[in-house]
């Protein structure tokens, strides 16, 4: 089961890539400054996956009127999500868990993906959480179904608690 809200927010520093290179990215970069929206997805370059990152950068705006950084992390390497993010137009923070320790830190790894289709293991599940400027989570969604969106209207409500 995902981390709970009143949960302190586990201090893991991913890599992302970008056009100056590879960078640290603290999940926890905006305590004392702002909020997180901290979006777990599985895969990158998935359909279900590639439709959330983009509706959220389309609405962007929305997220940071309300003081919120917004970082997206998959398992995926920082290649692949520079690659990922060029060819869909995402437009915020992707960060590689590559290793599994932010998706283990914030019990959202599932063990076995797709069962009888993939049977990946060890992939991340469809994840939201939304962390606070005092470093807890305010607001913790998790979805064993990877078609399932998280509940954005929650997740702004959140934002604005």
């Amino acid at each position: 089961m995902a981390l709970k809200q009143g949960t302190k927010a586990p201090a893991i520093t991913l890599k992302s890539k970008n056009a100056s290179g590879l960078v640290d990215v603290s999940l926890t970069r905006n305590i004392g400054k702002g909020q997180t929206v901290l979006l777990v997805v599985p895969l990158a370059f998935t359909g279900v996956c590639s439709d959330e990152l983009c509706s959220i950068t389309k609405n962007i705006n929305a997220y940071r009127v309300l003081d919120a950084d917004v970082i997206a992390v998959s398992v995926d390497n920082p290649f692949a999500q520079e690659a990922w993010a060029e060819k869909a137009g995402i437009g915020f923070t992707l960060a590689s868990d590559f290793n599994k320790e932010a998706i283990k830190a914030y019990d959202v790894c599932e063990e076995n993906f797709l069962p009888g289709a993939l049977d990946y293991k060890g992939v991340a599940k469809r994840s939201a959480f939304v962390i606070g400027t005092d470093g807890v989570i305010k607001y913790s969604w998790s979805s064993d179904d990877p078609k399932n969106l998280p509940p954005f209207e929650e997740v702004q409500a959140a934002l604005k608690a």
